[in-house]
């Protein structure tokens, strides 16, 4: 691991509980490590540890101010095998903005492992400025999401002023430009563009309350675009299925479950994505889900860990909020997970 950038996030506690010892987080539930006896001068240079340096020229430093370079090397190996050091690529430092404040925000969002770069690369389209998709949209952009664009023809009611979305001074102006002042507000270098004519955007985020009943949506399974519902429906926050086209079960699995639950389904679906109801959900309940969406859309970016979201949802219920997992697997009559180019005329999912 010499070419290693390590970063020990400067939110990690170093402890002393006396002079020969020393502890690396291990509050709360974090793991932690028990360096003892710690070498003089070691408690220094974990805080110095900002991603900027080659472990080989962290360790030669250290040599250099009388530490012992195995015993240095040692200690950042138990670090990072306990998950407390981040190895940045020498890329994200390259890719992330200029400025303090773009910095200072990299070493706080950068996630485990590094990927960075992966995030500032990234094209993130929001379907709905919504209670939910407007917050969320935020969110992405300020953990680095390099592009995020959010589609919305409507026009800002009363209603949609929500903390980190739009405000009540947005009432009467196009969502979509309210939407695009909360996201500038979170991160102002972040790219609004949507993805260019025949791009197709990494994900996209469906935050309209009956999107995954709705047949629009199945361009996103033909197009093999991962996508992912995320929205508020009467009081209960919802986020999945998060859908990889042709690998997991796609919004027609959920729907076809549905119907084999309560054969009335099709007609009632149809009901509820005629019209766009009113904006509903606590404001808690809005923020938790945009927050539950976002971990969701940077696992999958990240590529770090597997989407809780695939083949189920996430049901955040007031008053305790607690996400309930509800499994949608792959439905027989569907096919989705042999084939990706379904006949335009297919209603999908």
């Amino acid at each position: 691991m010499s070419d290693a950038h390590p970063l020990l996030p400067a939110a990690t506690p170093l402890l002393r509980s006396d002079a020969a010892d020393l502890q690396v987080g291990g509050v709360d539930t974090a793991e932690g490590l028990l360096v003892s006896p710690q070498p003089e001068g070691l408690a220094g240079l974990l805080r110095g540890l900002d991603g900027r340096r080659v472990q080989r020229a962290v360790v030669a430093d250290a040599a250099r101010a009388g530490l012992d370079a195995g015993a240095v090397g040692a200690v950042l190996d138990e670090l990072r095998a306990a998950g407390l050091l981040v190895d940045v690529d020498a890329a994200d430092l390259l890719a992330s903005d200029a400025g303090p404040a773009a910095a200072a925000r990299r070493v706080v969002e950068l996630p485990p492992g590094g990927g960075w770069r992966n995030r500032r690369a990234a094209v993130v389209v929001v379907e709905g400025a919504t209670r939910v998709g407007t917050p969320l949209a935020a969110v992405l952009a300020a953990s680095g999401v390099g592009r995020v664009s959010v589609r919305d023809g409507g026009l800002t009611a009363a209603g949609d002023a929500v903390v980190g979305g739009a405000t009540a001074a947005d009432e009467g102006r196009p969502r979509s430009l309210a939407a695009a002042d909360a996201v500038r507000r979170a991160s102002p270098l972040t790219d609004l563009r949507p993805p260019g004519a025949g791009a197709s955007p990494d994900l996209v985020v469906l935050a309209r309350p009956w999107a995954a009943s709705d047949p629009t949506t199945a361009r996103w399974s033909r197009a093999g675009v991962p996508h992912l519902v995320a929205t508020v429906r009467g009081a209960t926050g919802v986020v999945g299925p998060l859908v990889v086209p042709g690998v997991t079960s796609c919004l027609r699995c959920a729907d076809l479950h549905r119907r084999d639950a309560d054969p009335r389904w099709p007609q009632l679906a149809a009901q509820l994505t005629a019209a766009d109801p009113p904006p509903s959900g606590s404001t808690v309940t809005c923020l938790l889900t945009a927050a539950t969406a976002a971990a969701q859309v940077l696992a999958y970016l990240d590529g770090s860990a597997a989407p809780a979201a695939v083949d189920a949802t996430l049901e955040l219920v007031p008053p305790e909020l607690v996400p309930r997992v509800r499994r949608w697997v792959p439905h027989p009559e569907c096919g989705c997970t042999q084939r990706t180019d379904r006949p335009a005329g297919d209603n999908g999912p």
